[in-house]
This record gives structure tokens, C-alpha cells and sequence, in this order.
């Protein structure tokens, strides 16, 4: 197991952030100058100066103008390698997820990541607590979509198979008007010939995973994987007896949910299409 209780700290960031700092410095201008030429809040410069978050293209090309970086920040943040967009600790999961030969998640407080429309997806972010800024929310947006390109891999994308506790598709995160055009979307997505959705039903009286969700995976080498994450911790588990003991689990929630036909059916029941 790979515990990650606690953000890690990034030298890719930590790095561009030193050069912002000695760019300013260089200018004579103190962080709270900077923030008020471009009209972002100080704590923005502070945080990206110490590498506490990441910075964004658009930013970078206008902090090289006001400070004659000569395209330095610029170029630098164009050549962080994509998985870094992530938080850290889940980076780990996230490329073995693009490359995963079969993928089978459960999920029992929101619709599945690599599923939420992108109105769904804002208000999850919206709901985070302690809050997160309007910036970071939209770097966490952007980076959620772009896992959905897996859906477009080429040859093939991985066998997937979803399974959602049926309350997660009763609460309106965002209101009545996203949750309904979410589960239109998953309704869409379970034709997809590589993707099952089974839905299980609260009235279920057995369960085989009331300790909380799970992602199993198997990578290009055979390997498998599993992915677990709760309060502000994650664990990617390589332990082949504990990866096997998820496997169990997950094998009898398969047996317990309702099949892809019934969910089918239960999801136009809940987007008041039958």
C-alpha cells in the first residue's frame, strides 16, 4: 500500500513558483504590487510562489509580461507533464487509469468521476469544504473532463463497469435540473459497448461493501490494482491477497446490484423517461 494522508509537495511547481519569486523581486515589486497589476488576490501569488498551487497557462503568459519574464514562466508550465494537473495523491492512480485494461469502480456518495457531466462535476467542486478558490475549482474541473478522453482511446478503451449505491442518483448536488441531465448522461453512457452500469438499490438488505468505495483496475502488464480514497487520504493498493480481497467484494456487489437491464430501466424511471 502507497498511503498519501497529506498533499504532497511538488518540485515541479515549487520550482516555477522560485522563478516567479525572483522574477518579482527583480521588478521591485512585493506580491501584493503584483496582485493588484493583473487583479488577483494576493494569496494567489503567495501560493504559487511556494509551489502551494499550480500555475495556469494563461496566468504564466500574463505574469511574464508584466515582469519581463521573456516567456519563462510560460514555457516552463507548457512542460509540465499532464499528470501533475492532479492532486498528488491521486496522480498515481490517474496514469495507471489511462492505461488500465479493465476498470471496475463502485460508488456510493457521488456519480463516478470519469461519468459527471460537467455541470455535475462544478457542483461537486462547490460543495468541497473547507472551500477551494474559483481558480483552483476551475483547474479541478478542467482536469476531471479531460480523464473522459479515456472513453476515446484508441484502439480500444478499457472494460468498464460502474456500480452506483441508487442514492447517489436521488440527491440533487447542483438541483433538480443537473442531477436530471446527469442521469440522462449515465442512461447514454450504459449503451456504450464497453461499459456496464449497475445501480444498487437502497431497498437492498445485503452488502458486500458498507466500508465505502473502490476502483479496481488491471494494467497493460496484468497487474491489478485497486484505488480506495476517503476523508483527505487515499491508498493505491498493489497487495496482490488485499487487491483479491477487493476483488471478492466487488464480484458479490456485482450480484447484488440490479443487472444493466434493470439499471437501464431504473435510470429512465429516474429521468422521468418511461
Amino acid at each position: 500500500m502507497h498511503p498519501a494522508t497529506k498533499p504532497r509537495k511538488n518540485a515541479t511547481w515549487h520550482l516555477i513558483g522560485a522563478q516567479l519569486g525572483q522574477l518579482r523581486r527583480a521588478a521591485g515589486l512585493t506580491q501584493p504590487e503584483l496582485a493588484r497589476r493583473l487583479c488577483i488576490h494576493p494569496e494567489t501569488i503567495a501560493s504559487i510562489e511556494q509551489g502551494r498551487r499550480p500555475l495556469k497557462y494563461d496566468l504564466a503568459e500574463q505574469l511574464d509580461q508584466a515582469l519581463g519574464g521573456r516567456g519563462v514562466l510560460a514555457a516552463g508550465v507548457a512542460r509540465v507533464p499532464e499528470r501533475e494537473r492532479y492532486p498528488a495523491f491521486a496522480r498515481d492512480f490517474i496514469e495507471h487509469e489511462q492505461q488500465a485494461l479493465t476498470l471496475l469502480s463502485y460508488q456510493n456518495q457521488v456519480v463516478p468521476g470519469q461519468l459527471q457531466t460537467e455541470e455535475y462535476a462544478a457542483a461537486v467542486f462547490a460543495c468541497l469544504y473547507p472551500p477551494i478558490s474559483t481558480e483552483d475549482a476551475e483547474e479541478r474541473l478542467s482536469a476531471r473532463l479531460d480523464r473522459q478522453k479515456l472513453f476515446d482511446r484508441k484502439p480500444w478503451p478499457p472494460m468498464m463497469n460502474f456500480i452506483i449505491q441508487q442514492w447517489v442518483l436521488e440527491q440533487p448536488i447542483g438541483g433538480r435540473h443537473v442531477l436530471r441531465e446527469q442521469i440522462r448522461h449515465l442512461r447514454r453512457c450504459a449503451e456504450l459497448p464497453f461499459m456496464g452500469i449497475q445501480i444498487m438499490p437502497t431497498a437492498r438488505e445485503k452488502h458486500a461493501a458498507l466500508d465505502g468505495p473502490m476502483v479496481l483496475l488491471e494494467t497493460p502488464d496484468h497487474d491489478q490494482l485497486a484505488y480506495i480514497e476517503g476523508q483527505r487520504v487515499s491508498f493505491l493498493v498493489d497487495d496482490p491477497d488485499e487487491v483479491s480481497v477487493l476483488h471478492q467484494k466487488y464480484g458479490m456487489l456485482r450480484s447484488q446490484a440490479l443487472s444493466p437491464e434493470e439499471s437501464m430501466g431504473l435510470l429512465d424511471d429516474l429521468a422521468g423517461e418511461s
